[in-house]
């Protein structure tokens, strides 16, 4: 009779079915708090100021160039099918718009480097105000790319999605990260955000404003968040905040949660003006045993 020995089962923690499955959902949400937790400690990053805003919104020279070679591909239009050149035409307005856009992409590169060079400055063990985003194109990009000029750290906080967002090349390898959860990686930009940078974008960047000022406005986070939102020609289009105060579905003062912006300089000089009142001024308590972890944000009791 032959002696048959039965194959060791997998341990749990490498079993990928089980991982990957319904069942292993509760240890993957806790992976996305542990594993960037650990990282931040490691890297020594004690707190971030958030950029926000559309990935779509390209730098100047790259918008440029695109709507140069539609303007050439577009000149023989008159003799070409009508529906052809609908469609050039709508080409031609995209373009056109990704041109004026552009601006807001080379804002943000420059906010984020004057962030950045006066930071880096800030005699401290840890890293303070690290420029963060969702770690993909556009705005994204350019916050990034300024920080990184700059010579300091720059946090991506990706996600996975199947379209639009891969990491882009700015990030400082070691904190460059991937989500599955949206509200794990809204959880990050929450905790450690000690300031806020609104840039014009769609439905992402709308529920990202929100989701802060929701926090603020109640209070639910145990610290000041300065936001400032950048770009009232924009956003004055998107939303009419005076017309919540009108309807009463919010107070007078709550207006006060932001400050609108239109220049990298005064945002900077905001920027740095709250965060050194409500984050600098003040010698924040440490708790016995803490010296090597960040002084994070914490929610209120």
């Amino acid at each position: 009779m032959t002696d048959h020995k039965l194959k060791s089962a997998p341990l749990a923690y490498q079993n990928e079915p089980f991982l990957n499955s319904p069942d292993g959902r509760i240890l993957r949400l806790l992976s996305e708090y542990s594993e960037p937790l650990s990282r931040f400690r490691r890297e020594q990053i004690q707190d971030m100021v958030v950029f926000f805003g559309s990935a779509r919104i390209q730098s100047h020279d790259h918008a440029s160039g695109l709507l140069t070679d539609i303007r050439a591909k577009n000149a023989p239009a008159a003799q070409q099918a009508a529906e052809q050149a609908a469609e050039q035409a709508k080409d031609m307005k995209r373009a056109e718009a990704a041109v004026a856009m552009s601006h807001y992409y080379e804002d943000a590169r420059r906010l984020a480097r004057l962030l950045t060079e006066w930071s880096t400055q800030i005699p401290a063990k840890r890293h303070r105000f690290v420029v963060t985003t969702g770690g993909g194109p556009g705005i994204m990009e350019a916050a990034n790319l300024g920080a990184h000029e700059a010579g300091g750290k720059t946090i991506g906080l990706n996600i996975n999605l199947p379209f639009e967002q891969s990491p882009n090349r700015y990030i400082t390898p070691s904190l460059n990260f991937e989500f599955h959860y949206f509200f794990m990686r809204k959880f990050w930009f929450a905790y450690l955000a000690k300031a806020l940078v609104i840039f014009p974008g769609g439905f992402g960047t709308l529920d990202e404003l929100f989701e802060i000022l929701t926090l603020a406005q109640t209070e639910k986070l145990a610290k000041k968040i300065v936001v400032v939102i950048y770009g009232s020609s924009y956003w004055k289009k998107i939303i009419n905040f005076e017309a919540m105060v009108d309807a009463g579905v919010i107070a007078a003062p709550d207006l006060e949660l932001f400050k609108m912006s239109d220049s990298p300089e005064e945002s900077f000089e905001f920027l740095k003006d709250g965060l050194t009142k409500y984050h600098l001024g003040q010698q924040q308590t440490k708790r016995a045993g803490d010296a090597a972890v960040p002084e994070i944000a914490r929610t209120r009791p």
